[in-house]
């Protein structure tokens, strides 16, 4: 018996191309006159699908097949576990998908959001129970339980949430807190740790290796919960969490500078044997993660931290930085670079073709933002947005429509 990744992935690809027609359904709508669907509700649905539907699915599915890998025996009653805890978690993605355009933040759509915490829950107790069968020597397992522990506790803002929009008891800056709450434990948790331990198996990582392979976990894991404040440093934060803060920033900035200056010196004959678009890809993430850490070491700076949030096209263009280029971009490529499905030529230019619709994407954002400090505005943005969802919808349509068409796969060499 074995885990059918490939199977699986189809579903993510094509949720990430469901993803990617919702926001270009928003810029359509923002920049031309569009009257069907509440823009709200799009967003909604838009993020919470990008979250459950499209990355932590495909988390899921990628860390069950790196299970499989270093289980030995694999028992029947293993796969069927893990399978219904995907066509559930898919079931609550779709369900949210659905309902969040048609009534917001309505019955329905809690009822699904609430379940997918639920399956969150299920999965990760699973998971945590079946990585006891795993060496304690093997570093990815640290970075899957840290991720899963990350997971469960980011729920807290989403039940806050949910009461504030069912009361109608909303508050501005406890929603706001809520929100970045559930956002900081998703993408720097749930999302980072977890691609981490992917990127620890991939790259076959070990203690012996370098002592500083088991430091930078500890280091990350302990900046993580500190650098929630990151998101809250417009609130009239005590002096002491501003402080923990800055050190939690600092202490990302050290860690991942100089983990990618041992990974360059250590593994560069590795990654060279991969085809130049994927070590490309790779390359992207890499400089897209380092930008991110610098960003926010930049942003606990006073004067930057309050013109940033109040600034929309800052918050939008860092959220894409952090999902599209540096979790989206690195699930991709581990797809791919596995041969978990084989590319061809059409997938690999499908590929280069969503990467720069992701660099345009975040260069129109990232122009916007700096623009809204003089409050100038940028001629044609909302157009030229418009334009690089299309290269987004474009890029992934390809990509999917090859991975799943029942063609002579062979990857290129």
């Amino acid at each position: 018996m074995h885990f059918n990744s490939k199977f699986w992935l189809k579903f993510s690809l094509i949720n990430l191309l469901i993803v990617a027609l919702l926001g270009l359904l928003m810029r359509y709508k923002i920049g031309f006159e569009f009257p069907f669907f509440d823009q709200k509700h799009l967003q909604h649905s838009h993020s919470h699908f990008a979250f459950s539907g499209w990355i932590s699915h495909t988390l899921m599915v990628l860390m069950i097949g790196f299970l499989e890998k270093r289980i030995k025996k694999i028992e029947n009653r293993f796969l069927e576990k893990y399978n219904k805890v995907l066509i559930a978690n898919l079931i609550c993605a779709y369900g949210m998908l659905v309902f969040f355009i048609i009534q917001g933040y309505g019955l329905f759509s809690i009822v699904f959001s609430t379940s997918s915490i639920v399956v969150a829950c299920a999965f990760a107790y699973y998971f945590i129970k079946d990585l006891k069968l795993i060496s304690n020597n093997d570093l990815s397992k640290k970075w899957f339980k840290a991720a899963l522990f990350f997971n469960v506790i980011s729920s807290l803002g989403t039940f806050v949430l949910a009461y504030m929009m069912v009361t109608k008891n909303i508050h501005q800056e406890e929603y706001l807190a809520s929100i970045y709450y559930y956002l900081h434990f998703q993408y720097n948790g749930w999302f980072f740790f977890a691609c981490m331990g992917l990127l620890f198996s991939f790259l076959q990582l070990k203690s012996d290796d370098n002592p500083f392979f088991k430091n930078v976990f500890k280091l990350f894991f302990a900046a993580c919960i500190p650098a929630y404040f990151l998101s809250t440093l417009w609130l009239d934060l005590p002096i002491w969490i501003y402080i923990l803060t800055v050190i939690a920033a600092f202490i990302q900035v050290y860690s991942w500078f100089r983990f990618l200056i041992i990974i360059i010196k250590s593994k560069r004959e590795f990654i060279e044997n991969f085809p130049f678009f994927l070590r490309y890809i790779l390359l992207f993430v890499g400089f897209a993660l380092s930008v991110k850490f610098l960003l926010q070491l930049g942003s606990t700076i006073p004067a930057i931290s309050q013109l940033a949030f109040g600034f929309r096209p800052i918050v939008i263009a860092y959220l894409h930085l952090v999902l599209l280029a540096i979790i989206s971009l690195f699930l991709l490529f581990y797809i791919y670079a596995n041969h978990l499905i084989h590319f061809n030529q059409p997938i690999k230019i499908g590929l280069i073709i969503f990467s720069i619709g992701v660099l345009i994407n975040e260069i129109i954002l990232a122009i916007q933002g700096i623009a809204s400090f003089s409050y100038t505005v940028i001629p044609f943005a909302n157009e030229m947005l418009f334009g690089a969802a299309i290269i987004l919808v474009s890029g992934i349509g390809i990509t999917a429509y090859y991975s799943i068409k029942k063609v002579k796969n062979h990857p290129l060499l």
